[in-house]
């Protein structure tokens, strides 16, 4: 069945109420209900549960829920030890300026460049004490936090990303059966929402960009009334006095994160195996060690990922709304009526806005790359356009969905590493994500 426009509807439902009542999980129902009662009035609320079901089912639902499940775990295992308060403790001590503080969450963001997740969650964690001591709002340091997650991933060819991608790249015949790697390589130069986005939040970091909007007013709030989140965050439960375990190490952080960032690299790129390798390793170190007792290890394990149950809810939900896009064919839909508009020059910058709107209102980046990447591959060819401009404008358009998008995996998991209200995390990083677009709009142009 065609749905012709009909297929706007539930995206811009979720993003009208989004912004009126200003929660996340709420809108994302509500936008699936209305998608499904398009799809097919007769068999509501079935079709409902039975993509709800079906996607509690699917291979890459359970990877996410185990693997951020898992990362929750890991995470409060290092909170527990002490590690991370000795690792702010020992930062502390040549960290002397906001300004520096902000530049070593930036830096931090490069270092753990393997996977979005790991990079917002690990970032997160880590420099929220050490920001604290400067009267950082937590939307600053959220923004730094996921600046540096989907866009490095996609900057640099060793992530779980590039990995995904130079797959696509060789089932769809723009490289040889091998050559992913390579054609990967070829996009680094075009990704520019990535490159400006990055850029952006490095400037940030120095006090040499302006301030903007709900920004601005953060800080304000933060540095004149000590109130360093915004409302409705879900703020850490876990005592302050369990932070500072005596004797604890700083390599106590280090040591599980590395094993963490290694086994991710070694085993194929393997989030999931990586983190599993980081828990057991993390399991076993502070056993061992005598840190913890076994049952206090095993106990934080659950907790840490009892403590994701709501970052996952909202990530279920957005999934749910993706099937809805995919059977309504929002993105065959969207592409199909600018299509008869195109030339060859204007192709990667149509094609990055285009799915910049999607990715940004399904909260779906490799989703849509897997649908759009057969569409425009064969249209950049009948144009004769440039190739690896168009692909890497695609690829942007993913990013930009993933680190823009308030109810996007990557923003919510920031949100929850650096207990910043998402919504607000969005509003607050909105101004630069649309100079980020603008800018990568005219060079898409000029460059194609």
């Amino acid at each position: 069945m065609e749905y012709g426009a009909l297929c706007l509807i539930p995206p811009l439902v979720v993003i009208i109420l989004a912004i009126f009542i200003r929660r996340a999980f709420e809108p994302l129902l509500i936008g699936c209900l209305v998608g499904f009662v398009l799809i097919k009035p007769s068999e509501f609320p079935g079709n409902f549960i039975d993509a709800l079901v079906a996607t509690m089912r699917d291979e890459t639902m359970a990877w996410i829920i185990l693997v951020c499940g898992l990362y929750g775990s890991l995470i409060h295992l290092i909170i527990q030890s002490g590690g991370v308060f000795a690792f702010g403790q020992y930062v502390l001590k040549y960290v002397k300026t906001r300004r520096s503080a902000l530049l070593v969450t930036w830096l931090l963001g490069l270092f753990i460049f393997v996977d979005d997740y790991m990079s917002a969650l690990a970032s997160g964690v880590t420099m929220r004490k050490i920001t604290d001591n400067y009267r950082i709002s937590r939307e600053m340091l959220a923004l730094q936090v996921n600046a540096m997650a989907a866009p490095i991933c996609v900057l640099i060819p060793m992530t779980t990303w590039s990995i995904y991608v130079s797959k696509l790249l060789e089932e769809n015949k723009v490289v040889q059966a091998g050559g992913g790697f390579t054609g990967f390589l070829h996009l680094i130069p075009y990704m520019f929402y990535a490159w400006v986005v990055v850029i952006i939040a490095l400037l940030l970091a120095l006090g040499k960009f302006p301030l903007l909007g709900k920004l601005k007013l953060a800080e304000t709030r933060a540095r004149e009334t000590g109130v360093l989140a915004p409302p409705k965050s879900i703020l850490s439960k876990t005592d302050e006095n369990v932070l500072r375990v005596p004797g604890a190490k700083p390599r106590y952080f280090f040591l599980p994160l590395i094993v963490l960032i290694a086994a991710t690299l070694i085993l194929d790129k393997d989030a999931l195996k990586g983190v599993m390798v980081g828990v057991a390793f993390t399991f076993f170190y502070y056993w061992w060690s005598g840190l913890m007792s076994f049952d206090a290890i095993t106990d934080g394990i659950f907790e840490g990922f009892q403590s994701m149950v709501f970052a996952l809810a909202i990530l279920t939900m957005s999934y749910v709304l993706k099937r809805v896009g995919d059977e309504m064919g929002l993105t065959p839909f969207v592409i199909d009526s600018v299509k008869g508009v195109l030339t060859k020059g204007m192709l990667p910058m149509v094609i990055f806005l285009v799915l910049s709107f999607i990715s940004y209102t399904t909260a779906s980046s490799w989703g849509v790359y897997a649908v759009a990447i057969p569409i425009v591959v064969p249209l950049a060819q009948a144009l004769d356009a440039n190739m690896w401009a168009t692909l890497a404008a695609v690829i942007s358009a993913g990013a930009f969905g993933s680190h823009a998008s308030f109810y996007s995996d990557v923003t919510v998991l920031t949100s929850t590493s650096t207990e910043c209200n998402n919504m607000e995390l969005s509003f607050a990083a909105l101004p630069y994500n649309l100079i980020a677009v603008g800018l990568a709009a005219v060079l898409f142009l000029f460059f194609a």
